[in-house]
């Protein structure tokens, strides 16, 4: 067996220090301070991790020298970096766009054009998908406002009934132009945060509505022009997430055109209602696809929780049968933005004062304890542990390595005992830090 142990602890500034750490046979009866980890026991496919380039991400881009930005990639998309897989795209403006914008302002969709993408969001994009090809998730944050009742893109609204197909059409437009380029959208929603009324670019639809749309409109429409994009729905808080599932899975043809559904951080854990939709329905695909903390300061000596906020999301969003997860911009400014409503958030990734090179925050780290080593398709494997203070999951890759991560949140250090394979291997986690721990049999 050889195992490679690797430590943040970012108040002691140890980023990804590498150990080599001995097992030894587990003696009989042993029954103290014990983790078990039950290989044979799997459980969801892992999609990948990954973020979101939006326009502000873009543009914080173009700030950097081609040397920087080359490195920036690599700290991504690399195996030596976070190891991204996934990507989410705004389908038009969002907040963290640095002014609002849709793709089309006419009935007929005539003047479709998605050359405001060009400016800022392709360059980082194509980079990107240069290093790895990128499975992309896209989502509109508001139709065009011809098709709402609002005549606006903020502040909710809704879409207008006679613009149900030209918004379909609308999708379809997307895709294709996005495929013109040499970007392939794997999946789309139907729209983020359908249930919130924003000061930035925001649409509502209920149950009922979504679902309408997507049975006689946008799945249709979609494999008519011979796209095999595929459909999730929700996009928004996992405090409702079951009961979203619950009500327009049942709808009449939802289930069959509805691959998924994603979810968002902001109103809690709610682990038990991503775990009630994988038991309920097992064969979508559950997609955590933005979350993010307050403002960061990396040089506050508590800047360390913001990391341990993500790590705990992470791991409980997994244990209970997400497929993936994806951040929210993957670059800012180091005010936190741009963001034409000022809705100002962190990144794992901001660039300094000078702008014109970019430091790691704590998330960084964080997420690159699963991200680095959970490799796509990996598979989740069972776990017993003995402390309700730890906070762990456990994977199998392809390749049969074991990948085994635990956070200790806590203001003390933890003892503990990993069993696997009648092996075992004794170690401690010291206080408010993370580990992983890959274990090839």
């Amino acid at each position: 067996m050889e195992i490679s142990r690797y430590e943040t602890n970012y108040k002691n500034k140890m980023f990804f220090s590498k150990t080599r750490i001995k097992e030894k046979d587990i003696p009989k009866r042993f029954e103290s301070k014990l983790i078990n980890i039950y290989p044979e026991v799997e459980y969801q496919e892992l999609l990948g991790f990954g973020g979101a380039i939006t326009e502000a991400s873009g543009y914080a881009y173009s700030k950097l020298d081609s040397e920087k930005k080359e490195k920036f990639i690599q700290d991504y998309f690399s195996e030596d970096g976070l190891n991204y897989a996934l990507a989410r795209l705004p389908i038009g403006s969002c907040d963290f766009s640095i002014k609002s914008y849709s793709y089309s302002n006419k009935p007929d969709l005539s003047d479709f054009s998605i050359n405001k993408d060009k400016e800022y969001i392709f360059p980082l994009l194509n980079d990107a998908n240069n290093k790895k090809e990128l499975t992309i998730f896209s989502a509109p944050w508001s139709p065009p406002k011809f098709m709402k009742n609002s005549k606006m893109l903020i502040l909710g609204g809704k879409l207008l009934p006679k613009y149900k197909q030209t918004l379909a059409d609308y999708f379809v437009k997307y895709i294709k132009a996005y495929q013109d380029e040499g970007f392939n959208i794997k999946y789309v929603t139907v729209q983020n945060e359908p249930n919130a009324i924003q000061t930035w670019e925001s649409c509502l639809y209920d149950a009922e509505e979504e679902a309408d749309f997507v049975v006689n409109y946008l799945y249709p429409t979609l494999r008519n022009n011979n796209l095999n994009t595929k459909i999730l729905i929700w996009d928004h808080n996992k405090e409702s997430l079951f009961t979203r599932a619950l009500s327009e899975l049942s709808i009449e043809g939802a289930n069959e055109k509805i691959a998924g559904l994603a979810f968002h951080y902001y109103s809690g854990n709610h682990f038990e209602n991503i775990r009630l939709v994988r038991e309920h329905f097992p064969n979508k695909l559950l997609i955590h696809t933005e979350g993010c903390t307050g403002q960061s300061d990396p040089n506050s000596q508590e800047e360390f929780k913001n990391g341990e906020i993500y790590a705990h999301d992470i791991i409980g969003d997994l244990n209970a049968g997400a497929n993936g997860y994806i951040d929210w911009n993957i670059l800012l400014d180091s005010k936190g933005g741009p963001n034409h409503k000022k809705n100002y958030c962190n990144s794992p990734i901001i660039l300094d004062k000078s702008e014109t090179d970019y430091i790691k925050t704590s998330a960084y780290y964080y997420i690159g304890h699963l991200s680095k080593f959970i490799k796509p398709n990996a598979k989740r494997i069972a776990f017993s542990k003995y402390n309700e203070n730890l906070e762990l999951t456990a994977f199998k890759n392809i390749d049969n390595s074991i990948i085994l991560v635990i956070l200790n949140n806590k203001w003390f250090n933890i003892d503990y005992n990993i069993h696997i394979k009648d092996k075992l291997i004794k170690d401690t986690i010291n206080a408010n830090s993370i580990l992983t721990y890959k274990i090839k049999l």
